[in-house]
């Protein structure tokens, strides 16, 4: 199996996030995660390591919004020329706004704080430096994975960092700014039906909004119910899409607890939805967050249970583009993401 990565994604290490009630933590989303799932590939006599190939903008302006990019990639200078407190240790600071836009009659404002609450949904979206081309190259992993996929007729696995399916056509959220899986299968439906299932833990609010109007790609979600689970206010299950797309989204939002059974039966019912649509492409959006004892997930998914997940999944026997997404428990990130993949080899 050919397996995309780069060392790129380093350059992303936001010193903290803040959670509820203001608390400061170290950042989840780290390079570690990164590190041990390269580890465990390592280990193993299928996993073919390669670096991705340079896409440029266009696929990913195809998804997401010019100025929105334009803010990724100019915001960090941009704010460090206009606070010299932070410009002095720039190492200890992360980019957070204070204030969100509600998106009802908002639009950008001229000032880089402005812009920052108009383009962030959340504070788990802190940027620094480095992030706007981790992103880029993130993005470029997941198209080199859908490329070969392509080519080969194959599956294949995107070690994208940061992952993606929180951000929207033109926002960042939840450790993501662009949909790697999005930019991915917007790619490959030029190519034919293709399909998206994403079976994070939470809601791919990015992956529903963009897709939400069109009827070539069918996106499917496993998820937590945003009725107590981020973010919240999307991935609920009467949301189907709209206009031309009406009928090409599903969820499946879960209650907490949820067994390898109850996510199993979720999961036949979601893959019945895609042999429907009869695409010829799949992109998996895959976050190992289902963990039973991910520090930001209440599932209680087995090691077993990703095996099963693995095997349900490759059994559409079509081309599969894998995208990495969540995962925190760290300490076993690295094996269940071999479990689930050594289906596809």
């Amino acid at each position: 199996m050919k397996i995309f990565f780069s060392e790129r994604h380093r350059s992303h290490f936001p010193p903290y996030e803040i959670f509820e009630g203001g608390k400061r933590l170290p950042y989840y989303e780290n390079p570690d995660r990164r590190d041990r799932i390269l580890a465990a590939l390592r280990k193993t006599d299928w996993a073919k390591l390669h670096e991705p190939e340079d896409f440029r903008l266009d696929p990913i302006l195809a998804v997401h919004d010019q100025d929105y990019i334009h803010f990724l990639a100019s915001c960090w200078d941009e704010w460090l020329a206009s606070d010299p407190e932070v410009s002095s240790t720039p190492e200890a600071y992360a980019f957070l706004p204070a204030t969100f836009a509600l998106r009802r009659n908002s639009r950008p404002a001229s000032s880089i704080r402005g812009r920052g609450g108009y383009y962030i949904m959340d504070l788990s979206a802190s940027i620094v430096a480095g992030t706007y081309q981790a992103a880029l190259t993130s993005a470029n992993i997941a198209l080199s994975a859908a490329h070969s996929s392509f080519l080969l007729h194959h599956s294949s696995f995107a070690l994208c960092r940061p992952p993606g399916h929180h951000a929207g056509k033109d926002y960042a959220a939840g450790y993501c700014f662009i949909n790697n899986a999005s930019v991915a299968a917007n790619w490959l439906s030029q190519k034919g039906k293709t399909a998206i299932l994403d079976v994070d833990y939470h809601a791919g609010n990015g992956t529903q909004d963009i897709f939400y109007e069109r009827n070539d790609v069918l996106t499917v979600s496993i998820h937590g119910d945003p009725d107590f689970e981020y973010p919240h206010f999307i991935g609920f299950a009467d949301e189907t899409g709209a206009g031309a797309g009406l009928g090409f989204h599903r969820n499946f939002p879960l209650p907490k607890g949820a067994d390898d059974a109850v996510y199993l039966a979720a999961l036949d019912e979601a893959l019945n939805t895609i042999r429907n649509f009869a695409p010829e492409y799949l992109v998996l959006s895959f976050g190992a967050d289902i963990f039973d004892g991910d520090p930001l997930g209440t599932f209680r998914v087995t090691r077993n249970g990703f095996r099963e997940i693995g095997a349900r999944i490759a059994g559409l026997k079509l081309p599969t583009a894998i995208i990495m997404e969540g995962g925190y428990a760290n300490e076993a990130l690295g094996d269940n993401t071999i479990t689930l993949l050594e289906n596809f080899k």
